[in-house]
């Protein structure tokens, strides 16, 4: 499957994304990684990005674009891939279009998580996370065995800096002013499936039904 996950920070696409890909062995592709991935091998685009971040620029949408394209060429995209992060504004988006074209692919489809607001800040200020291994945990929900500890390698777990009231009440707004506008982009390209749950049932049954699976 082909799929450009949609939904504001904390609806759960990283939970849906790991459930969707045991399904047909589709791969998350994140942009973030990406970008880490290529500076890490030091390549021309990787070089290019860490040019562009050490000046505090944004990385521009023909580099992103550049890097997707060589991303979306690799083997493992063959079985299908789950676009998440990627695209974050129209451009953007009408620029992954003209990619796929060129690929002779098309989306199956945009998957938008349709989160209420009040509960992804439940989610996301309730959330800690390990400094070392990168475990999930919530204060409400999943707590550590002992606070302040991870279960799994022992080390101090936190609050990340980006998931305080004010730090997400700027992310909502940032989603809402660049990449909200893609539901309605998708909409009418008629690729839109919306599910107002990260529950994992109603969401793959959306997408099966979708997929006439």
């Amino acid at each position: 499957m082909k799929i450009v996950l949609l939904g504001p920070p904390g609806a759960g696409k990283g939970t849906i994304a790991k459930a969707l890909m045991q399904m047909d062995g589709s791969v998350q592709i994140s942009t973030g990684d990406i970008l880490r991935a290529e500076i890490a091998e030091g390549s021309d685009l990787g070089q290019q990005v860490e040019a562009a971040m050490a000046a505090g620029n944004l990385v521009t949408d023909e580099l992103i674009m550049d890097i997707m394209e060589k991303r979306l060429l690799d083997e493992d995209c063959k079985r299908g891939y789950l676009l998440d992060g990627f695209p974050r504004t129209i451009p953007q988006a009408e620029a992954l279009k003209r990619l796929l074209a060129k690929l002779g692919e098309k989306l199956d489809c945009a998957l938008e998580l349709d989160i209420p607001r009040d509960v992804i800040f439940d989610r996301l200020t309730t959330r800690r996370t390990c400094t070392n291994c990168g475990e999930i945990y919530n204060v409400k929900s999943k707590p550590p065995r002992v606070e302040g500890v991870c279960d799994v390698c022992g080390n101090a777990i936190m609050q990340r800096d980006d998931e305080t009231e004010e730090a997400i009440e700027n992310r909502l707004r940032v989603y809402n002013e660049q990449t909200a506008p893609l539901v309605e982009f998708y909409r009418k390209d008629g690729l839109l499936v919306s599910v107002p749950t990260s529950d994992l049932e109603p969401v793959l049954a959306a997408i099966k039904e979708r997929l006439g699976n």
